[in-house]
């Protein structure tokens, strides 16, 4: 699992990393409706950079910030930004959700997160500098506190996570006043069972898009909907 993941525009390197390139990355940066006066990103625990670069590619916002904790991650993210072909957009910080959103004034259109990347990120650290630093895991209460200070009042956040977590993420967003405007549910195959939840929140209320995505008809072959998402970026749709 070492190898460099290729993609249609960029490559990622994940050696450095126990954050590898997934299906849920994948999903979520293929998934997150970008308006088109997106000026700034932020991708909260980018792991390879995964997510920043898909949005890179997509999008024609001037920034894209990352923030990264994990010392490994930090510096596979930063190497990868550098040999993309958005170099010059692209930049990430080494710091917690946390001490970022303390120290920086700026406002983002879009902030973006894979929660289980960043909460990983702390199991990497020596645990007396973990612990010393911060808590051992970023709790999805730390997680959309962080979020709410950081988006802009017109911006939007999105994020995936286990199905089963929805209602409690939903109820926890609502009291940093951060209100869900899409949901998708995503199955392995039509038959299987809902394993993940891509949320996408602002702080208007809207009527709620909601829809479900399938990825397998069986094995290896993949429903229309989910090659028309991922067919961007990977080389073999």
């Amino acid at each position: 699992m070492n190898k460099p993941f290729h993609f249609k525009q960029f490559t990622i390197q994940q050696d450095k990393t126990a954050m590898k390139v997934g299906t849920d990355g994948v999903l979520l940066g293929a998934w997150v409706k970008i308006e088109t006066e997106v000026c700034n990103i932020l991708d909260v625990g980018s792991g390879t950079g995964l997510i920043a670069l898909m949005l890179a590619q997509r999008s024609n916002a001037e920034v894209i910030d990352a923030v990264e904790l994990n010392a490994d991650a930090y510096i596979q993210t930063v190497e990868n930004f550098e040999v993309s072909n958005w170099g010059d957009r692209l930049f990430c910080y080494h710091a917690s959700l946390q001490e970022f959103a303390d120290e920086i004034d700026a406002k983002y259109d879009l902030i973006i997160s894979n929660p289980p990347f960043y909460t990983s990120t702390f199991k990497k650290l020596p645990k007396e500098r973990a612990m010393a630093r911060h808590t051992e895991s970023l709790t999805y209460t730390e997680l959309l506190l962080g979020v709410s200070k950081l988006v802009s009042k017109k911006g939007s956040c999105a994020f995936i996570i286990p199905y089963e977590e929805e209602s409690s993420f939903i109820e926890i967003a609502k009291q940093h006043k951060l209100l869900p405007n899409r949901i998708t549910h995503v199955k392995g195959t039509e038959s299987s069972v809902i394993k993940r939840s891509l949320l996408q929140f602002s702080f208007f209320e809207k009527q709620i898009e909601k829809d479900e995505l399938v990825i397998e008809i069986k094995r290896h072959e993949y429903t229309p909907k989910y090659i028309g998402l991922v067919k961007g970026f990977y080389l073999k749709m």
